[in-house]
């Protein structure tokens, strides 16, 4: 798949297969992540996989749709609120890039919030000093949605003078 067909098929996956994802594979694909844009090379992602105790603590509503792995990526915060905010925004790009990469071979992932409640940031043991940008399923797809109709672009640009 070119890239534009990488971007335009991708979903988030609701139903997972068993089927093992090899940790080469993953560690390959968070490689290619982190040539993220992120500003000052402050690099501000972490991630923490999350084995079947920590899971289980979790208590995801749906167990994260069968994933056979599940991990959190979290950003670290600036020396101001600005850098704070762009390391963030660093980290969503390092995701949307794991993500592309992991689709582009056939793996699909599920993106969820959890990880903003303070319950499930204890659970994870984050420290004081990051954000917890999601909590990730990652394996291969039982099955695809379509696509969710989507807003024209044209009536989310604006020209300014």
């Amino acid at each position: 798949m070119n890239i534009l067909e990488v971007i335009y098929s991708r979903r988030n996956i609701k139903s997972f297969k068993s089927n093992p994802v090899s940790m080469d594979q993953i560690h390959k694909w968070l490689e290619v992540a982190s040539m993220a844009p992120n500003h000052k090379m402050t690099e501000p992602w972490e991630v923490y996989f999350i084995g079947d105790n920590t899971r289980t603590k979790l208590n995801h509503k749906t167990n994260f749709f069968g994933a056979p792995v599940v991990f959190a990526v979290l950003s670290k915060h600036g020396a101001t609120d600005i850098e704070t905010a762009e390391n963030a925004q660093a980290t969503a790009c390092f995701v949307q890039n794991f993500n592309l990469a992991a689709w582009a071979e056939g793996v699909g992932t599920f993106w969820s919030s959890m990880g903003i409640v303070e319950k499930n940031r204890q659970v994870l043991g984050v420290p004081e000093g990051y954000d917890v940008i999601g909590v990730f399923g990652v394996g291969y797809p039982e099955e695809i949605n379509k696509p969710k109709e989507r807003t024209p672009i044209q009536e989310k640009i604006k020209y300014l003078s």
